[in-house]
């Protein structure tokens, strides 16, 4: 088994559209041997790109890949190893499986592409089928099953290689979202059955939390955090990692006497403290939509917006200003559309106002 390490590694992209971007910006990251990490960030943050450079589909523009104790990638040597002498099993976001083979031969094809004697390839291929719930569906055509079977046989290809490290670049997003929630259960079965290295590319974030030991959030090229997913949550580095794991409410304040007037307030200040260390005059507030309380007296006056029944909790939309608040509860709390309630704010953090500049970036990085 193998960690994974990258020591400033960079990729630069020039594009007709867009000019020269650095789509991965000095990345120093080791992965443990046996961990489920996870890469996690949006469209255009260089999370898939940083995986083709661990596979060997792309090269590096600078820094290091190593593999266990051997490096595979080392731009100042142009050393580069080919990817199938990098003992990585990989799964695509795509199923890609050969629609003219059955199971047994979609499963056995690195196998013969490495000329296997045939007595080890079916031991391996009827193990690999064993552990991804096929067996018994080896003569069957990939018309006939499931979007879940084929991922499923994309899992089992990669596994019968009995690979050190197993790449995923979004496996489940083509999954409906029943299915999807049972094949991460399975996925984080197989790593602890094999304990093998899980490098997992994912833009859900309830997916990476479900299955990683730790995780990275990227953005623009740059890592923003690196820690367990529990951790990340709850005590984020700054207001894109805050924003980006689960749901989140923002409101722009302007701090006069020291008291917080959302944007559009008329001059109703928010209940919430604001820190000793926040010297901004402006800045914003974020909460979590279960970390607002409704009230019938007292608190932050508003009126209720809309109310949806949701099952385990009822959601409230309600305007902060000139923004809309959700607001979370377990059970009814027997407002309705119209009435005036109250907030209380039981948790809340304080950052800089939005950066319209890194907003841009990002939306011009979805294009990559």
């Amino acid at each position: 088994m193998s960690g994974v390490a990258l020591k400033n590694v960079t990729k630069k992209f020039s594009t007709r559209t867009l000019g020269e971007v650095t789509a991965v910006d000095d990345f120093n990251l080791e992965i443990k041997e046996g961990e489920c990490f996870s890469l996690l960030g949006p469209s255009g943050c260089g999370k898939t790109t940083t995986l083709r450079m661990i596979a060997g589909f792309e090269d590096l523009g600078g820094g290091e890949i190593w593999i266990g104790d051997k490096p595979v990638s080392v731009k100042k040597r142009n050393l580069y190893v080919q990817p199938e002498d990098r003992g990585l099993g990989m799964v695509f976001q795509a199923f890609a499986v050969w629609p003219h083979l059955n199971v047994f031969e979609n499963v056995a094809f690195p196998l013969r592409v490495r000329k296997v004697g045939k007595s080890e390839m079916d031991s391996r291929v009827a193990e690999a089928l064993r552990n991804t719930g096929l067996s018994g569906l080896e003569r069957t055509f990939p018309s006939d099953l499931s979007g879940g079977q084929l991922q499923r046989i994309a899992l089992a290809r990669a596994i019968v290689m009995n690979p050190k490290v197993l790449l995923l670049d979004e496996p489940l997003s083509n999954l409906d979202p029943k299915l999807r929630e049972s094949m991460r259960f399975e996925i984080k079965a197989l790593q602890r059955r094999f304990n093998f290295t899980i490098i997992y590319v994912t833009h859900d974030q309830a997916e990476a939390m479900a299955l990683s030991d730790r995780m990275l959030v990227m953005d623009m090229g740059k890592i923003q955090q690196i820690d367990t997913p529990t951790n990340m949550y709850t005590n984020p580095a700054n207001k894109f990692v805050y924003g980006f794991l689960g749901l989140s409410n923002f409101v722009d304040v302007n701090i006069s006497d020291g008291k917080a007037y959302p944007e559009g307030s008329t001059g109703q200040a928010l209940p919430c403290a604001i820190p000793a260390t926040f010297s901004e005059p402006s800045g914003t507030v974020a909460s979590r939509p279960n970390e607002i309380d409704l009230t019938a007296e007292g608190g932050f006056r508003t009126e209720v917006k809309a109310r949806i029944f949701l099952g385990d909790y009822t959601e409230y939309r309600v305007d902060v200003g000139n923004k809309e608040v959700r607001i979370q509860s377990t059970g009814d709390r027997g407002f309705k559309v119209g009435d005036s309630v109250g907030l209380d704010f039981t948790r809340v953090q304080w950052y800089s106002r939005d950066d319209s500049v890194g907003d841009a970036e990002r939306e011009r990085r979805k294009v990559i």
